[in-house]
């Protein structure tokens, strides 16, 4: 492994600084020496190379490795990513609750908050408060706004990567085609004086598989979470790399039509959100006379035990399990994550029920059905990751090192 180059695919005189970071980043090579071989480059250019990462301040030496030779020595000193010269912010959004928080490159929470954010109130207003909660973070974990690299947000609603613009969400209104990244710079920058940042957007069950690949599953090659909350979305992990689609559509799964003839927000009818989402398990509980509004009641009665909330969260598992049968079938996942509002015993039990009876055991045989580990906070872990990943790419860190003038 310690022979490939870095994402970029440079190597041999080509290999830049970036390149030597992403090689340490990734583990493929962590020393002097094996950086030599990975790229062909002589001592004297890594030597020059590495010095612009010491002094941008993003590698540190770490420990002494192993000793090489069975003559002995000198052991090879280590090179490591250093993640305290940075912070980054990241936000999780649904559609009635947000979750912020001030993350370290190397992903730990360093301060974070929840509270009530209704996106139906509009992205002016929505995203000018989570400036206001990103600077009052930054204080609580002893940051200034000026060590803040890039904002990362997870949105309910599918995303073009290119431009960072939700696209006809069904349960955003207000908020197609609206320039968020711009927005939530701006209010960064209203709120901590501090000049903007890089802003990336991605749908909230793309940054949850992120994250939860990437923290529990890093050898899974499929990956696939299912988030069913107020709707139903799907992630796809696969390599590596979220896979997104051709502008972001990727995942929508809770639009699948299922044969019922209930009206989805999206204004068609059957669609597997309509009546097997948080939302719709609400619906039919409050018409029964149980008070419940949204998939986070549901959430609510299930923890306590409530028994037709359990009974409908089985029934709601058994229609997702039908369509992840053909999910399972054509993408031949390594795990399959539920995750959100519904993730819970009675859910998973009638999602196993129906995609068992239905995926073909070729489909299923090497197959792990989990439930989240990362929880409430997998949105933000996957949003923080992303813009780590984007700003210390290869190419994007070279001009980053000469923005810096290093």
């Amino acid at each position: 492994m310690s022979g490939r180059p870095g994402r970029s695919g440079r190597s041999g005189s080509q290999a830049g600084a970036g390149d030597l970071l992403e090689l340490v980043r990734s583990g493929r090579a962590v020393t002097r020496g094996a950086l030599q071989q990975a790229t062909g480059l002589s001592r004297a250019t890594v030597g020059q190379r590495l010095d612009r990462l010491f002094r941008a301040g993003w590698l540190r030496e770490g420990a002494g490795g192993p000793v090489g030779s069975p003559l002995g020595g000198r052991p090879a000193v280590t090179l490591e990513f250093d993640g305290s010269h940075a912070v980054v912010l990241a936000a999780d959004l649904d559609t009635r609750h947000a979750r912020a928080a001030v993350l370290t490159l190397t992903g730990e929470i360093l301060a974070e908050r929840a509270g009530t954010l209704v996106v139906e109130d509009g992205p002016e207003a929505v995203l000018g408060e989570l400036g206001r909660w990103f600077a009052e973070l930054l204080t609580a974990a002893g940051h200034r706004a000026g060590e803040v690299c890039g904002i990362g947000l997870a949105v309910p609603g599918p995303v073009d990567s290119e431009t960072g613009r939700v696209v006809q969400p069904p349960i955003m209104p207000g908020w197609d085609g609206y320039d968020i990244r711009g927005r939530l710079s701006r209010a960064f920058t209203e709120h901590t004086g501090a000049p903007a940042v890089p802003v990336l957007v991605d749908n909230d069950a793309n940054l949850m598989a992120y994250g939860e690949q990437r923290t529990g599953h890093p050898d899974c090659r499929a990956f696939v979470l299912v988030k069913v909350s107020t709707g139903i979305g799907a992630g796809v992990v696969v390599d590596g790399s979220v896979y997104r689609g051709v502008d972001g559509g990727a995942g929508d799964i809770g639009h699948i039509r299922v044969g019922a003839d209930a009206l989805c927000r999206c204004g068609s009818y059957g669609c597997l959100a309509a009546v097997a989402s948080g939302g719709a398990v609400a619906r039919r509980l409050a018409e029964s006379g149980v008070p419940a509004a949204s998939g986070s009641d549901v959430r609510d009665l299930l923890a306590a035990g409530h028994p037709e909330a359990a009974a409908l969260a089985r029934e709601a598992g058994r229609r997702v399990g039908d369509v992840l049968a053909t999910v399972v079938t054509l993408l031949n996942p390594g795990v399959l994550m539920i995750a959100g509002d519904l993730a819970g015993t009675p859910f998973l039990t009638g999602v196993r029920e129906l995609l068992y009876q239905r995926a073909l055991p070729r489909s299923t045989a090497h197959l792990d059905i989990v439930t989240s580990r990362l929880g409430e906070r997998a949105g933000l872990t996957g949003a923080g990751a992303l813009v780590v990943e984007h700003l210390y790419a290869p190419e994007r860190a070279e001009e980053r090192l000469s923005a810096l003038g290093v």
